[in-house]
């Protein structure tokens, strides 16, 4: 991953580390690397973060499923791991927020395994660890749907998990689109409103 800011004491860290570290700090790990997410996030990406997980979160009510936002802990543990072994999980993310209906993947610590759901709202310091970085992992992990939206609403792009267990090629929306869920039918977001009220 880029903006890489490993720890000065080890190269390979778990989440046995991470638990120890400050609770002002915010990292990922992804394979035992650690990486800072930090300066704090700008206004419009929050304001984007907030609005889209306050949609799924109405969306929702009364179904079985649940949202979620950052920050929280998604474990993406190797085969076989299992939650006993949590301390030694080396690859733990916090997407911007998401979706969960297994409610056994739901732990005090955080979620896991893969949420059915993942978003992440770019900004300049994260867009390619985003796009391109994280994706493998929430891919192998089994994540059914990817969503990355531009901080002002003017684009989206949506990958979705085939039954061969990699992404599509993604499917980019933008303008006045109306952004689909093909896992959760009936949800979709309106790229003009989300624009509007972002920018506003």
């Amino acid at each position: 991953m880029d903006n890489k800011a490993l720890k000065p004491d080890a190269d390979h860290f778990t989440y046995g580390d991470y638990a120890k570290w400050p609770e002002n700090e915010r990292w990922e790990l992804a394979n035992g690397a650690a990486y800072a997410m930090s300066p704090a996030p700008g206004w419009f990406h929050q304001e984007l973060v907030g609005e889209l997980y306050t949609f799924f979160k109405i969306w929702l009510k009364g179904k079985p499923c649940r949202a979620f936002v950052s920050p929280v802990d998604v474990f993406i543990p190797a085969p076989g791991q299992k939650l006993d072994d949590i301390n030694s999980v080396d690859t733990v993310l916090q997407p911007d927020a998401g979706i969960v209906c297994d409610p056994s993947k739901i732990t005090p610590r955080g979620i896991w395994g893969a949420p059915d759901l993942v978003l992440e709202v770019l900004s300049p310091s994260t867009v390619l660890r985003d796009m391109n970085q994280k994706r493998p992992f929430y891919e192998k992990a089994g994540v059914r749907e990817y969503w990355l939206f531009d901080s002002h609403a003017e684009y989206a792009i949506i990958f979705q998990l085939m039954e061969n267990g990699s992404f599509d090629q993604g499917i980019t929306y933008k303008e006045d689109d109306l952004v689909p869920s093909t896992i959760f039918p009936g949800l979709s977001v309106s790229l003009q409103e989300l624009r509007q009220l972002v920018n506003s």
